[in-house]
């Protein structure tokens, strides 16, 4: 007998999707070493020359307007994508999406995007017979996740699973098993061996991310944090703002030993294990993995949609606050430099304690470890007769 086989589907149109599917890999492959995964960003894989490119223009879109997102977001909330969307996405970006299935012989599709969740579920309809789970990667659930060809939802919180049930997505098709994170978010590390690693000083600490992008915050913000860098250990993870970076370190405002200014690093999960409070935008992600480490949160401003939702989650839940103003940093990096020691002895159990109370982790791999469990072994990938081919 084989192994078995998921394929995992996503999209760079942020960098959360991409990493709850390496999250779900990793986490199968820790908790069940004999199935195998594969993580693609079908766009960039099958059309890399107009992928990135659109990529780009979305990334400048969500920088430079972020009120058009949202409100491109709240126009389409309640809608699939029309078929002629759907058309023009296969024929730009996903004409060879069939030949990749076939070569692969998943056992299961998981889409942790919308677009190539619409693909497989076009596929699907022209004769494909492999089961397509859809990993909801918000704490929402916008129109355009949702397809009958779906066998099973993948959620994140029961208002999730409300809102599709709203939609007319019968409850045995939902599970509710919050987001995946990669199994290096699951456990703390040796913070003492951290800090070592980074030349950082025991000392209160905030972690001040930017998401995958480097999205800035509004200067008046982040003046009051460096303000602050005399009594907190300040790190700054810019994410691939190159350009930002540079900015930052070239600002005398951030010259001061106790603040280190990242680009991209893998290192986050040992960061958060020495960090008492995250600084960052609302995105799903970022803020399941926070969650997972039991880390408290303060939340720039949303940009308008998802990132909202998310936010209200957040703060509803107790997980954090809005920076809405400069008293907010102010009250809360006061708290944390008179309440240190305290927050140092809790350190060992603040993840233990995140995941026994509000937040298991290995409840989505476990989930998907049990679905996959029923299917047939050898599937055909093509119904008899029929071409999996999407008709025009």
């Amino acid at each position: 007998m084989r192994k078995k086989r998921i394929l995992l589907l996503s999209e760079g149109f942020g960098t959360g999707h991409t990493r709850a599917a390496y999250g779900l890999a990793e986490g199968m492959k820790k908790l069940y070493p004999d199935i195998q995964t594969r993580v693609i960003e079908l766009g960039n894989f099958l059309n890399p020359t107009v992928g990135p490119l659109i990529l780009s223009a979305y990334r400048k879109t969500v920088s430079v307007q972020p009120r058009l997102v949202g409100m491109l977001y709240r126009k389409q909330y309640s809608k699939s994508l029309n078929g002629l969307t759907q058309l023009a996405l296969h024929r730009i970006f996903y004409t060879h999406a069939a030949q990749v299935i076939r070569q692969l012989r998943p056992d299961v599709i998981i889409c942790t995007h919308p677009f190539p969740n619409v693909v497989v579920s076009r596929l699907k309809r022209h004769g494909l017979e492999v089961p397509l789970y859809t990993l909801i990667t918000d704490y929402d659930a916008h129109g355009t996740w949702i397809n009958p060809e779906v066998n099973q939802y993948l959620v994140s919180t029961p208002k999730v699973s409300s809102l599709l049930r709203s939609r007319g997505v019968h409850s045995d098709r939902i599970q509710v098993t919050g987001i995946p994170v990669h199994p290096e978010f699951w456990e703390s590390c040796d913070p003492g061996e951290i800090r070592r690693q980074f030349s950082l000083k025991a000392m209160p600490t905030a972690l001040i991310m930017g998401g995958g992008w480097g999205l800035l915050f509004k200067e008046e913000i982040m003046n009051k944090i460096a303000a602050w860098s005399d009594k907190i250990q300040l790190i700054f993870c810019m994410g691939s703002n190159v350009k930002l970076v540079q900015k930052l370190q070239d600002n005398p405002r951030f010259r001061h030993p106790n603040i280190h200014i990242l680009g991209y690093t893998p290192e986050i999960s040992k960061l958060m294990d020495v960090s008492d409070l995250l600084v960052t935008k609302p995105g799903g992600m970022t803020c399941t993995e926070a969650m997972a480490k039991g880390i408290p949160m303060l939340f720039a401003p949303a940009i308008p949609g998802q990132e909202e939702e998310n936010c209200e989650y957040f703060v509803q839940n107790g997980f954090g606050e809005v920076m809405h103003s400069e008293e907010v940093v102010e009250r809360w990096f006061n708290q944390l430099s008179s309440q240190y020691k305290q927050l140092e002895q809790q350190r060992p159990l603040r993840s233990m304690l995140a995941g026994h109370h509000r937040y298991n982790p290995e409840i989505c791999c476990r989930t998907v470890a049990e679905l996959l469990s029923h299917t047939v072994n050898e599937r055909p990938l093509i119904a008899a007769g029929r071409d999996m081919s999407p008709a025009t």
